[in-house]
């Protein structure tokens, strides 16, 4: 009898179609395909690899369900197909840790997350569902959707506001992580869709052009804002050590 019961269960468990994710409050496949679309001419040059013209673009409702994703391109062999997973993980950090007071951008996370600091190690409190993922030439835009997860602690995810509600995330992801944040903040102005306080709000923030803070975020290669060029991304210590000088200190070491 028990074992009946139990099968009954499962079946009737697995024979009900998942409801349909609430995505009402966020934009569809097709609207984000028109605000990707416009944002690069939407505000002076966006800089990156790309200059935002090979994004991905996803959104979450409030429960963190994917809603829908879009490329801006037509042609898949111009895009980086993992990014695609990267921009639902921006979408579903930002409306994660953001509340209808506190907007928190995947840019504002960055200083925060790194070892010695009072986040390291929460990237690894929501995994990825990497077994939800489906062909990126698939629409995203209606029927029963997961909570794929997955945190991002750089640039490229904002959350998403209504009448000074948050109702869920935006993720970018295709470029240089400071262009993904240019793209995804313009795409969020466009839509209007920007938490009370405006796109300034939770925007990205350089040490280099708005000093020290606990949410500044490393510089890009061929950085903009708003813009406005602002520089490079810091080259590594060990590219400008001269070669005379490890040849000279492989020679002290042999001695």
């Amino acid at each position: 009898m028990i074992r009946c019961f139990l099968t009954l269960g499962i079946f009737a468990v697995i024979g009900t179609p998942l409801p349909a994710a609430d995505c009402s409050q966020v934009p569809d496949a097709a609207q984000l395909k028109e605000l990707l679309a416009k944002a690069p001419s939407s505000g002076g040059e966006e800089g990156g690899l790309f200059h935002g013209k090979q994004e991905w673009a996803a959104t979450v409702n409030r429960d963190g369900q994917v809603c829908a994703f879009a490329s801006s391109q037509n042609d898949l062999g111009k895009l980086w197909p993992g990014s695609l997973a990267i921009a639902k993980s921006k979408a579903y950090t930002a409306n994660a840790f953001s509340t209808d007071e506190m907007p928190l951008s995947t840019a504002r996370l960055y200083t925060l997350t790194l070892p010695g600091h009072s986040l390291w190690g929460i990237t690894a409190s929501n995994p990825f569902g990497a077994g939800d993922l489906q062909p990126v030439s698939q629409s995203l835009s209606s029927g029963p959707q997961k909570i794929e997860g997955g945190l991002i602690s750089f640039g490229g995810g904002v959350p998403l506001y209504k009448n000074g509600k948050i109702v869920g995330g935006l993720g970018v992801s295709g470029d240089t992580a400071c262009a993904d944040h240019e793209t995804a903040k313009r795409m969020r102005q466009l839509a209007n869709l920007n938490p009370s306080g405006g796109s300034k709000a939770d925007d990205i923030t350089y040490p280099a052009a708005d000093g020290p803070s606990a949410f500044s975020h490393p510089m890009c290669q061929n950085t903009y804002r708003d813009g406005k060029f602002l520089g490079n991304e810091t080259p590594p210590d060990f590219d400008q050590v001269p070669r005379q000088s490890l040849t000279q200190s492989k020679g002290k070491k042999g001695e």
